[in-house]
Order: structure tokens, then sequence, then C-alpha cells
């Protein structure tokens, strides 16, 4: 009675972590690889810019700036790249962050 209760048990237990493995192999499909870093954000006459790098040099990479209560800018870095973005005016909310987002 034993040993069917202990392989009932690591039937269920392994069941439960297959189950796991999938859903987060499922989740992280879903998300955007993080290869666009931000390198400092600044201003250049009354123009807001802010410096991404594409940490990726394989693929091109697709980014959001999320600028509160106004349209998000976005847009694609290539492969290995730095480049400075402009994004608003000096008038406009700073940007918040900057959001990997799949291409």
């Amino acid at each position: 009675m034993r040993k069917i209760m202990a392989i009932a048990l690591a039937t269920v237990a392994c069941s439960a972590s297959l189950t796991l493995a999938t859903a987060s192999e499922a989740a992280a499909a879903g998300r955007a690889p993080q290869c666009v870093k931000v390198r400092k954000y600044f201003n250049k006459g009354h123009q807001r810019y802010v410096r991404l790098t594409n940490l990726c040099t394989r693929r091109t990479s697709c980014f959001t700036i999320v600028v509160p209560h106004h349209h998000d800018p976005h847009g694609r870095l290539p492969k290995g790249v730095t480049k400075d973005i402009r994004y608003g005016t000096t008038g406009a909310p700073r940007a918040l962050y900057v959001k990997n987002v799949p291409c």
C-alpha cells in the first residue's frame, strides 16, 4: 500500500513540475529579449533625447519610450548600434523608461 501511495505522489509531483516548466517557457516565449539599454537621458536645445544601445549583436531590437500623458514614441535599433533618439520637447514630460517590445 505504501509503494502505491509513494508512486502516486511521485507522479503528481512530476506532472506539477512539468506543468510549471511548460507555463514558464510559454510566458518567456511571449516576451521580447531585453536588448535595448538606456545609456543616458539628456536635453539638447529645446529637445529631449535618450541614448539607446542595442546589446544584441545578432538581431534588430524594437523599443517604446514611455512618456506620461503623451503618445509613446517607438522604433527599431539595428544590431550592436548606439543611437540618440529624440522623443519630445523640454515642455513635455520626461520619459519614465524605455520598454523592449517584440518586432
